[in-house]
């Protein structure tokens, strides 16, 4: 099992605790509790998605590859530039989505580590988001017949579960996710909030161009409800970097038509089909008040701001899995397994 940033600040408002109260590590021992083997946090392949999207930005800047890069984490998103974007495909970041990537990781690496074979195991996630369904079972997400995720569970299937099982998540002791392939960093977490993204990508992309870190990790311009968000990123004297974070498909559609009509000012854009991100998403509680949303991100900052390691690259389990399997950011193994491509679909009326 496999869970995204935003699920754990997303259930607690179902079992009658402070809505955003973060319940991760309670969440695990649910998990195990109803039988999965090993539970992961789908915040650390949210990291690897970043070393990956991070160094595909940096690669386009630096050798004129095709710009805007847009995101691909949102499956919506990704399905309606296809049908009503084509032509921007090929701006669409390459990455696979984080809850791709750790399928395609546990089905390889971890299925090496455990000894056993890809077809031999289960892997479930757990997702704020119905299009996850989709994304799941596209043909580009598989090798040799076995898909990388084999069965999408929402937010609101979840809390069926648990409630099925009769577990009491007031009074289980939290557990620690399994490792490898469980420890993550806040810049990870903050994925599940509109901006996220693209706050997690600055932070390594800036450390990637110039070797230092940022001095202040906060990239507040791009934090908020508002559907659109533009700022201009000074990474050094010579390179500014335009940044737009979307999230609605209308506001991504006003975007993209500024773009095709000659707006070359932005280099990086984020876009998420839900309006404030996956919290909001629509695999999530349905009816949720905006004041449950806005304690949902809330929660998701506050974990950025008590937390130690908030940049991607600084998490040791990436670093290792690069080490010992991946070799390096769009190096020839990571294309294989965390890279996709996308392909214009028929409208359907």
């Amino acid at each position: 099992m496999q869970y995204a940033p935003s699920i754990t600040v997303s259930i607690a408002e179902a079992f009658g605790m402070e809505p955003g109260e973060d319940l991760n590590g309670v969440l695990n021992t649910a998990l195990r509790q109803m039988g999965f083997n090993f539970v992961f946090d789908t915040t650390f392949s949210a990291d690897l998605t970043i070393m990956e999207e991070a160094s595909e930005l940096i690669h386009r800047v630096t050798n004129g590859g095709k710009l805007p890069m847009f995101t691909s984490c949102c499956p919506g998103w990704v399905k309606y530039a296809e049908e009503f974007a084509p032509d921007m495909l090929g701006n669409l970041s390459t990455c696979k989505s984080p809850q791709q990537m750790l399928g395609a990781v546990i089905k390889s690496h971890f299925a090496e580590q455990s000894n056993l074979k890809p077809e031999e195991i289960v892997s479930v996630s757990i997702m704020p988001c119905t299009a996850k369904k989709f994304e799941a079972e596209r043909e580009t997400m598989s090798r040799n017949g076995v898909p990388d995720v084999d069965i999408v569970l929402t937010t609101r299937e979840l809390i069926q579960m648990i409630k099925l099982y009769g577990i009491d998540l007031k009074n289980i002791e939290p557990e620690i996710a399994d490792s490898p392939l469980g420890i993550r960093s806040s810049a990870g977490k903050i994925f599940g909030a509109t901006g996220g993204v693209m706050e997690a990508a600055i932070r390594t992309a800036y450390k990637m161009i110039t070797g230092e870190e940022l001095k202040d990790f906060r990239v507040c311009a791009v934090r908020g409800f508002d559907g659109r968000k533009e700022a201009k990123i000074k990474i050094t004297d010579d390179l500014e970097i335009g940044v737009a974070v979307v999230s609605g498909l209308a506001n991504a559609a006003a975007l993209i038509e500024e773009i095709r009509n000659g707006r070359n000012d932005i280099h990086f854009i984020e876009v998420m089909t839900c309006p404030g991100g996956c919290i909001a998403g629509g695999g999530q509680i349905i009816g949720a008040s905006e004041s449950f949303v806005a304690a949902r991100m809330k929660s998701l900052y506050d974990i950025d701001e008590r937390e130690t390691i908030k940049v991607s690259h600084k998490n040791p389990e990436i670093i290792e899995l690069y080490e010992k399997f991946l070799g390096k950011p769009l190096g020839h193994k990571s294309h294989d397994l965390l890279h996709t491509t996308y392909k214009e679909r028929d409208v359907l009326l």
